[in-house]
């Protein structure tokens, strides 16, 4: 049974930092790709930043030079840290792995609530 379990994420000022942490199960993670994703309400689901299994990183616009993705495949976990953070960063991040042989298939976590005040 696959499970991405994440951990992190809450309540920050802005310019403060958080941190997010997914913890995969039942799928060989080091040939994965993994990526954070993020969704509010009546919008759609974005990918904020992927890393690939050779540690190749992709972030979207609005968060290159602020958040950093991460992974320890010894560990199966993929990290987020998010810097610099401002409230139009309010969200649920959602993890994600997928292969690229089988894209768009992909395993989702079961989001984490970050919320940055004003």
């Amino acid at each position: 049974q696959v499970q991405l379990v994440e951990s992190g994420g809450g309540l920050v000022q802005a310019g403060g930092s958080l941190s997010l942490s997914c913890a995969a199960s039942g799928i060989i993670f080091s040939i994965h790709v993994m990526g954070w994703y993020r969704q509010g309400p009546g919008k759609q689901r974005e990918l904020v930043a992927r890393i690939s299994s050779s540690g190749t990183t992709n972030y979207a616009d609005s968060v290159k030079g602020r958040f950093t993705i991460s992974r320890d495949n010894a560990k199966n976990t993929v990290y987020l840290q998010m810097n610099s953070l401002k409230p139009e960063d309010t969200d649920v991040y959602y993890c994600a792995a997928w292969k690229e042989s089988t894209y768009p298939f992909t395993w989702w976590g079961q989001g984490k609530q970050v919320t940055v005040s004003s």
